[in-house]
């Protein structure tokens, strides 16, 4: 990084190097190319070298190479005096994660003996606890939606709630909850899974029994298989709030609870003993997303937030995933958007509004690190935060492309803000003339980017974003993403092209309106 440079500005020679000068009355438009010229390819190229570098290790979550990245981020930024927003030197926003192993777990159902992996699996987390249960709540299909409730005048909060398969259909055959034939999220697969756990969720059930035994007899040798392996699962993020307990059944298990739960869909409580223990072989993950700070000059509460992941996929069969372009392009990218704003700060010419710039971990197991930071830790209150622009992968060209380089997909514009997607556009036309393609902002994209990178945990808030992407390509998760194969000089317009965007946000005289945002 630069740490000392001149910039021909207003007429005047202004000296960067850490000392900044105040504003003065009726001081002339700043020119936002003279610090977004900062931001150059040679830069980008020098730290991405370094980044993406086999010494980083492919920067797994909670490995020494990631350990490595962050320390890395942290020196940048600590050489450029750009503080934290947390106390003293700490830039590190711990991530609370979890790396999950299938417990041990027994269970009797009206002194009948149930095994573990073909009568009942339990899926997610789950703490060491007993099972002591004297009775329960039968809920039908467990479907909870504005067409049809099985919760309807049924009060399962804190109680053990069991569910089936399936939804119910109308005399001619459709489904009660959409009224055609085509399956619906209550019986599609794992999507039933997730929908039928959240509606006994959301409806305050402690625990719930999830009948399905086509399914139990597909995952339940698989999890068996990966116990007796020792393998160790996915990585989760550990929640604030106690989970709910959440296993799939066999219908032996549930017609040993009652014998009419499979032919009945009337709601009700049943009278059972359950007993048990479960013991957890979760295994606590240690990771960190880095944060740094600019505050504004003005509106300093309204947070601007700028954002891409610091991780990758580690080493895989003694290959190193070094993720250059993914999304090593996005953190550089970061770093000298970081080094323009503090340029334009140390020759008074601070933003209005305070930017942080916000490098998650975790992305890639899920987008844990900055789900942490909408969900548990918001370091700034989110009613605050104005927008979050999210660079992931923006150093290539994908196939669709490679007669037209200068381009770069934008996802979620328009989705929440008018204004953004016009502040967006405009800042493009005035700056950077990088074409700009739309191509999967359409909400019927089978692909579904909109949902798949750390903008959508700010997005689910309500809270404008853009979502920076040059589209996937044959090094994508691949060991052959290396710094050798990134475009440098698309990187820098790109990065470039964040910047102005950032910087129309910032320093414009009212916050944007998330006008098509959803209201309760």
């Amino acid at each position: 990084m630069k740490t000392c440079f001149n910039i021909l500005a207003s007429g005047l020679l202004l000296f960067g190097c850490g000392s900044a000068r105040q504003k003065t009355a009726n001081k002339a438009p700043v020119d936002p190319t003279v610090y977004g010229n900062t931001i150059t390819s040679q830069e980008l190229k020098e730290m991405l070298y370094i980044y993406a570098s086999d010494e980083f290790e492919g920067r797994d979550t909670g490995e020494p190479g990631q350990k490595k990245a962050v320390n890395y981020l942290k020196e940048q930024y600590v050489s450029m005096n750009i503080p934290s927003p947390l106390s003293g030197d700490d830039y590190f926003q711990e991530v609370p994660l979890e790396k999950q192993k299938a417990p041990d777990a027994n269970m009797t159902v009206n002194g009948t003996a149930m095994e573990h992996y073909t009568d009942f699996l339990i899926l997610g987390n789950a703490p060491t606890q007993q099972l002591d249960i004297n009775d329960l709540v039968y809920a039908g299909y467990g479907i909870d939606s504005d067409t049809y409730s099985d919760y309807k005048d049924l009060n399962v909060k804190g109680k053990f709630v069991i569910i089936k398969a399936g939804e119910p259909k109308d005399a001619d055959g459709n489904y009660v909850t959409s009224g055609t034939t085509e399956e619906t999220k209550w019986s599609a697969g794992r999507a039933s899974i997730s929908s039928k756990r959240d509606a006994a969720k959301n409806n305050g059930a402690k625990a719930a029994l999830f009948v399905n035994q086509k399914m139990i007899e597909q995952y339940g040798p698989y999890y068996q298989r990966i116990a007796a392996s020792g393998a160790v699962g996915r990585i989760s993020l550990k929640s604030n709030e106690p989970e709910m307990l959440f296993m799939m059944a066999s219908e032996k298990l549930a017609n040993a609870i009652h014998p009419e739960i499979m032919s009945s869909e009337t709601p009700k409580k049943v009278a059972t003993k359950i007993n048990g223990a479960i013991k957890s072989q979760t295994e606590a993950v240690y990771s960190e997303n880095v944060v740094a700070f600019l505050k504004g000059t003005e509106k300093p509460d309204e947070i601007v937030v700028i954002s891409a992941h610091l991780d990758h996929e580690g080493i895989k069969d003694g290959k190193i995933y070094n993720g250059a372009d993914d999304d090593g392009s996005g953190t550089v990218a970061i770093l000298e958007i970081a080094e323009a704003f503090k340029a334009a700060a140390d020759n008074g010419n601070g933003p209005k509004r305070s930017i942080l710039f916000l490098h998650v971990t975790a992305a890639e197991k899920g987008l844990l690190g900055s789900k942490h930071y909408t969900d548990n830790d918001p370091i700034f209150p989110l009613k605050n935060t104005v927008v979050d622009l999210n660079i992931d992968m923006i150093g290539r060209t994908d196939t669709k492309h490679e007669g037209d380089r200068n381009y770069v997909y934008l996802i979620g514009s328009d989705k929440l803000s008018t204004e953004l997607h016009t502040i967006s556009e405009e800042a493009n036309s005035k700056y950077t003339n990088i074409t700009l393609d739309y191509t999967y902002n359409d909400e019927n994209d089978p692909n579904r980017f909109y949902y798949r990178s750390d903008h959508y945990n700010f997005a689910k808030n309500n809270i404008p974003v853009i979502f920076y992407f040059n589209g996937t390509h044959d090094d994508y998760h691949q060991p052959s993403d290396t710094a050798d194969k990134i475009q440098y000089d698309l990187l820098e317009n790109r990065t470039r092209l964040v910047f102005y965007t950032a910087w129309e946000i910032a320093n414009r005289d009212a916050r944007i309106i998330a006008d098509k945002a959803e209201t309760e």
